[in-house]
């Protein structure tokens, strides 16, 4: 589907502002898309609520992408320097993910990023499942660039979405999430 169907089809909601009905699909949508993926990341409905709650506090930004009264996915924009705010995090539901959603979000929230004067953009993109070239490897002050300047996709990580989508790789947390399982960090200048 292409980009002018897509916003014709879906709507943008502040969650910021939205109902508890709303805000409990965001945390199912958060939920969903965790819970096959084997990560201790909103392993429970209360973790996932906990999040929502967290990220649609009126000073950050909670966008989310609905069809019709169903919330699809969701993204936060929360404040980590003054001028460049971390993405975090970051959904589409499973059933509706690899139709341009996660892209269409992407771009609305970097445009009210923009309206507010917020300059880049950066993320954390975890591996905690094993799914880049960076995973199990134990990675140290003499071997970290040539490994990121590597860096390959060996399952479906999403760190490829976001390059497609304008970020790059700018470092990464070795041993973020324990042994082996890296925090791949990302930018993007708006």
């Amino acid at each position: 589907m292409d980009e002018s169907a897509c916003k014709a089809r879906y709507r943008f909601i502040d969650l910021c502002k939205a109902d508890s009905a709303t805000r409990e699909q965001a945390a199912l949508v958060l939920f969903e898309a965790f819970r096959d993926r084997n990560m201790d990341s909103w392993s429970t409905m209360d973790d996932a609520r906990r999040e929502v709650n967290e990220c649609a506090v009126s000073e950050y930004l909670c966008i989310g992408i609905a069809e019709g009264t169903r919330l699809l996915g969701w993204a936060g924009l929360r404040p980590m320097y003054e001028l460049t705010w971390e993405l975090h995090p970051m959904v589409i539901h499973p059933d509706h993910q690899r139709k341009g959603l996660g892209r269409l979000l992407l771009r609305e929230i970097e445009e009210e990023a923009r309206r507010r004067g917020i300059i880049g953009i950066a993320l954390g993109t975890d591996d905690e499942t094993f799914e880049t070239s960076l995973s199990g490897k134990e990675l140290t002050p003499t071997n970290i660039y040539d490994e990121l300047r590597n860096l390959t996709n060996t399952g479906r990580h999403p760190f490829e979405f976001y390059a497609k989508c304008g970020y790059f790789v700018v470092g990464a947390i070795p041993d973020a999430n324990g042994p082996g399982k890296p925090d791949i960090w990302m930018w993007k200048k708006l």
